[in-house]
């Protein structure tokens, strides 16, 4: 079986949940403490044992890119300076993994923004990660993804159980449960933001896929769904019937950053590891718990 070595991050989107802030600068961009959010993104695929990187981008997105690329006169001035262990943060990111771009276009879907990486993919397996996914666990879950398709032979979603409420809002998937493990899922119905009354189970597939190259066909082939666009979802439930298809009730702590609550909660989590700023934030919840801001009316 091939070795999942490259992976795509889709990052063309506009960020309109972030507006004023995502006006001029790509959401993807915003920090988590002190490092871009897509940062941490590109850290799970090298940590899973990705080498290369497609990152599909839109218009107004070249900052992600030069974050990644090196900085000569930053890095110089830095050593100059004896700013070693900052000298390291700035030259991380380009040392990570190989990366390449590619232009999507037109908003047409996610799974359009996929097939835009085919050329660069190849006849080969490949992960997905969707940018405001943010994912802290002990192992990473795209590394516990990539372990199942080497199992089973098979593309395989992330999963998570959400409220029952809030099923329109991802895409659903039901199946069986693998008893051995408790979390591996053999999936056989899997719908794009079903009506809460009419989602098959409350699993929710969230932002990491490992995918086998089938998944191009598939998508060349799926009609415009749900907002008018291609959906990775659409392609996946009919791969399944030919292919079968996998989940994975992964371990660790779900972020939305593309939700601005979802990006704070993310910001305090990710703080926790830096005691001087984390016992600030302690300090500063202490000394206001209690106080409720006035509502601000503009």
């Amino acid at each position: 079986m091939a070795t999942v070595r490259k992976a795509v991050i889709p990052a063309a989107g506009l960020g309109t949940r972030f507006l004023p802030a995502t006006k001029a600068v790509a959401k993807e961009m915003l920090p988590i403490v002190n490092k871009p959010s897509i940062q941490l993104i590109v850290e799970e695929a090298a940590a899973s044992g990705i080498e290369q990187v497609i990152i599909v981008t839109g218009r107004g997105k070249t900052e992600i890119v030069d974050h990644f690329d090196a900085h000569p006169q930053l890095e110089e001035s830095l050593r100059r300076a004896g700013k070693e262990a900052l000298l390291r943060e700035v030259m991380r990111p380009s040392q990570l993994v190989k990366l390449a771009t590619v232009r999507q276009q037109r908003p047409l879907g996610l799974g359009h923004a996929i097939l835009c990486a085919r050329s660069l993919i190849g006849d080969e397996p490949f992960a997905v990660f969707l940018p405001d996914d943010l994912v802290d666990s002990e192992r990473p879950c795209a590394r516990q993804l990539i372990d199942v398709y080497e199992r089973t032979g098979t593309s395989v979603v992330a999963l998570m159980n959400v409220p029952r409420e809030e099923t329109s809002s991802y895409g659903i998937a039901a199946g069986t449960v693998d008893p051995m493990d408790g979390r591996t899922v053999r999936i056989n119905a899997i719908v794009e933001k079903p009506a809460v009354d009419d989602a098959p189970s409350t699993m929710a597939v969230v932002g990491r896929y490992v995918l086998d190259p089938a998944v191009f066909d598939y998508l060349t082939r799926t009609n415009p769904g749900r907002g008018d666009e291609i959906q990775l979802t659409d392609a996946l439930a009919a791969m399944m019937v030919d292919r079968g298809l996998h989940g994975y009730l992964f371990e660790g702590d779900r972020f939305d950053a593309g939700d601005v609550t979802g990006y704070l909660l993310a910001n305090l989590n990710w703080a926790r590891r830096t005691p001087r700023i984390w016992s600030a934030i302690v300090r500063y919840v202490e000394e206001h718990s209690g106080k409720v801001p006035k509502r601000d009316k503009r």
